[in-house]
């Protein structure tokens, strides 16, 4: 089963889409297997880290610009070279359990859709693997 959602992004930063992933899960119907959730874009990617303290979202972004920043020798002709190695760096996907019915995430852990070049309008895949 598979379903592409829709998202409007700010310039840069991390949005929650575990409750879609887990309402996706829901009408499904599976209760054990796996769910891949895959950005196809360049410049966004998927991850899954820290929900309790919104400063965790924004110490990976300074710490991601520090070490990606824009270069004036980056050749890219959009100059958005800097989006494009923290997606690398992040990946564009990711594989999460599904265990009754529901991701099977940490009590702290979201799954996020990391946006470096944004304000822009994206969207997310998801393919649910039963089993």
């Amino acid at each position: 089963m598979r379903k592409e959602f829709k998202l409007e992004t700010p310039r840069e930063g991390f949005l929650a889409i575990t409750d879609q992933i887990n309402a996706f899960i829901a009408t499904s119907g599976v209760k054990e297997g796996i769910v891949v959730v895959h950005s196809p874009h360049t410049t966004a990617g998927i991850t899954v880290n820290e929900n309790s303290d919104p400063a965790v979202k924004s110490d990976l972004l300074m710490a991601m610009q520090s070490i990606f920043s824009d270069d004036p020798r980056f050749q890219h002709l959009e100059g958005n070279s800097a989006a494009h190695l923290k997606c690398s760096m992040v990946g564009s996907n990711t594989t999460l359990i599904i265990k009754e019915g529901r991701l099977d995430l940490g009590i702290w852990q979201d799954v996020y859709f990391c946006e470096f070049d944004g304000k822009r309008n994206r969207r997310f895949i998801c393919k649910i693997i039963a089993g």
